[in-house]
């Protein structure tokens, strides 16, 4: 039977996670559909621009290099997603994931579908996601597998969130920082991002100005060295301190500042190469019509009186420049600063001046030259999460306070074997319909094996309450452990559990012959679901998504979750158990189930003993021991306590005067003395052994 379950969990393993991948072109276009071309990651967080036609329209990016985002398990998680200029999600490739959906029954193209409904959402908008939310205008989460979806949802929307905060998509990412200095290189500057640059070799410009059907160099010029530089431009915010004063020095700076009101904001331009970005005309005409900033949906034009010429530089390590300015835009202007903004320079053919070349240089200010704002504090997902479940959480919590009455009143609740019966009925009608079909909240050895690998890779809370009927019943089932065992849980909060019971109730009305296994042969099957737990922990110190694909010998999500609309060999396999169950009552629990051996480890460890035993128990009657429905009784009367599942079946045998054969002792004996005490005879001495 061990070497069948073992030979089970190899044929029932698929390819479940993604392995980790570089993105390729492929992914690329896949996650912003009609871009042209993309430039290199950079920016913090890192992010890849998108262009089309040589403009650009969005970034790429990676959810794992921009805010670390992991699984369920904690294991790494990442997506490559698109962000267009305007804030939607332009589209998600899974680059690696190790959820386990396999389990749930569903695969990869159930995840990449449910990806592809944000599509052309705004991230700026909140985003609700579970069962029925989009009739609500959300998305709808991956049947079986809530939370999955719901860590696929917080992975793309906090990274599309961070990158459209930093590129101004949200509004300023901070306050300019006006006074803080330090002495820094040009090289420095650069480095840490005050300064964006555009180099444009003879040969690019050269290749440009064919595409438009023009001519770059005139005849008698020749050609020149085609990568010698055609042209090399650096852009930047000056108005801080930090970039001003290492540029001007500290006399020339304050000189600046006299002159300018509060709110003016100062750029800095500088170029070298065989073209001019300003022209030659911008003094007689007023405007330079080379240069524009543009910011948004808003132009700004630059004119004659915002130029600022500067004859040299103070900043060590600049490099030989043909022109260096400074532009002034005034507090009037609308410029904004702090968020991002392009500068865009129009370029003649020294050839054919009417043929021109529209480069665009995006500049973003860097961290360095801000003092960051305070920011909301976004609402945790579990807390949205938590109030939509608000129904079943008031029901979950009906119902488990039911369940603490019946075993904190268990020992009046068993005097009555037709109150007994009414109570298991319903509460068992309860799990299955309730906590099964409509709440799926079928707990598993999966969930054992996500926390104890969240625990070795980066524990979070959050993760956890994402599911947040799984997570109270989690907490209840602890404490039931440690007051009375296993047995609360796989007797009474178990859908699959109670499925199983009530096909052993249809069994027995149909008068289906129950198979009395010898307690020796018992004794050696119950053994296999240890050895099946030891062999999906044993996989799960290599590979997790190997050990959750093994755990698929739980039939608990095709049969409660999925509704047995799952894989084919799923289906047969849990259809095969629950058929087994008609002839041995609850086969599963008793056999093969990890989760119920995970639980049954601790179950000694349990701090009371409420189910009730007599010296006779085992020697003069065995009765117990013979209606227990998992045979958790041994011949010598003693409840193993890894095997019971709490029904109360024992103790109801135990207070019945009628059945226990001491009672029924004591009962005859009563009867007999009231008896004699009607007719006025003596009664006689009873027997010390009862």
């Amino acid at each position: 039977m061990a070497r069948f379950a073992l030979l089970l969990l190899l044929a029932l393993l698929g390819a479940a996670a993604t392995a980790a991948r570089e993105p390729g072109p492929e992914d690329f276009r896949r996650a912003f559909p009609g871009a042209e071309a993309f430039g290199p990651v950079e920016g913090d967080p890192p992010a890849a621009t998108a262009y089309r036609a040589g403009e650009p329209v969005g970034w790429v990016f990676s959810s794992w290099m921009t805010v670390r985002s992991t699984g369920y398990s904690g294991a790494r998680l990442d997506l490559l997603v698109g962000l267009d200029r305007a804030g939607r999600i332009t589209g998600a490739v899974i680059l690696e994931q190790k959820e386990p959906i396999l389990v749930t029954g569903r695969d990869q193209r159930d995840l990449e579908a449910f990806l592809a409904r944000y599509v052309g959402r705004d991230v700026r908008a909140p985003v609700e996601v579970g069962r029925g939310a989009a009739a609500r205008g959300g998305i709808d989460a991956v049947s079986g597998a809530t939370m999955t979806s719901l860590v696929l949802h917080d992975a793309l929307l906090k990274s599309a969130r961070a990158v459209a905060r930093s590129r101004g998509l949200l509004g300023p990412v901070g306050r300019l920082d006006l006074e803080s200095f330090a002495p820094a290189s040009w090289s420095e500057l650069e480095a840490a991002g005050a300064f964006v640059r555009l180099r444009l070799s003879n040969r690019e410009a050269e290749a440009a100005f064919a595409r438009r059907g023009a001519r770059l160099f005139p005849e008698a010029m020749g050609r020149p060295d085609p990568e010698a530089t055609f042209l090399e431009v650096w852009a930047g915010l000056a108005t801080p301190a930090r970039v001003a004063r290492n540029l001007l020095g500290e006399r020339a700076e304050a000189r600046l500042r006299g002159e300018l009101a509060a709110d003016d904001q100062l750029v800095f331009l500088a170029a070298r190469g065989l073209t001019s970005i300003t022209g030659a005309n911008w003094r007689r005409t007023g405007r330079l019509d080379r240069l524009a900033i543009v910011q948004g949906e808003r132009t700004f034009p630059v004119t004659a009186t915002m130029v600022r010429p500067l004859e040299r530089l103070a900043i060590e390590g600049a490099p030989e420049l043909r022109e260096q300015l400074l532009l002034v835009l005034p507090a009037a202007s609308g410029f904004r600063a702090e968020e991002p903004w392009r500068l865009q320079l129009l370029l003649p053919s020294l050839d054919e001046p009417a043929a021109t070349l529209l480069l665009e240089l995006p500049y973003l200010p860097p961290a360095i030259l801000l003092r960051r704002a305070a920011e909301t504090v976004a609402e945790p997902a579990w807390l949205a999460v938590w109030r939509s479940r608000s129904l079943d959480l008031a029901l979950l919590a009906a119902g488990l306070f039911a369940l603490t009455a019946i075993l904190t009143f268990q020992p009046l609740i068993v005097r009555d074997r037709r109150l007994w019966q009414r109570l298991r009925f319903s509460f068992l009608l309860f799990t299955l319909l309730f906590l099964g079909f409509r709440a799926k909240a079928q707990l598993s050895i999966v969930n054992v094996l996500t926390f104890s690998q969240a625990l070795l890779t980066g524990f979070s809370w959050d993760l956890f309450l994402l599911e947040p009927l799984i997570f109270v019943l989690w907490t209840y089932v602890a404490l039931a452990l440690v007051f009375l065992g296993r047995g609360v849980y796989c007797g009474w909060l178990c859908p699959f559990g109670a499925l199983q019971e009530f096909l052993g109730m249809l069994a027995a009305r149909l008068r289906i012959p129950q198979l009395a296994l010898p307690f020796p042969l018992h004794e050696r099957l119950r053994g296999v679901k240890f050895a099946v737990l030891l062999a999906i922990l044993g996989l799960s110190l290599g590979a997790l998504e190997q050990a959750i694909q093994a755990a698929r010998v739980e039939p608990f999500k095709t049969a409660i979750v999925l509704r047995f609309v799952d894989a084919p060999l799923a289906v047969a396999w849990a259809a095969a158990l629950l058929a087994a169950g008609l002839f041995v009552n609850r086969f599963f629990c008793r056999y093969l189930c990890p989760l119920g051996a995970a639980l049954a480890l601790p179950a000694r460890l349990r701090q009371f003993e409420w189910l009730e035993r007599r010296w006779q128990c085992g020697q003069k009657c065995r009765i117990c021991e013979t209606t227990c429905p998992v045979q958790a009784i041994h011949p010598d009367g003693k409840i193993h306590p890894g095997e019971c599942i709490h029904c109360l079946r024992c103790q109801v045998n135990y207070a019945d005067d009628r059945l226990c054969p001491p009672l029924v002792e004591r009962r005859l004996r009563a009867e007999r003395r009231e008896a004699l005490a009607r007719t006025g005879r003596p009664a006689p001495a009873e027997s010390s052994e009862s």
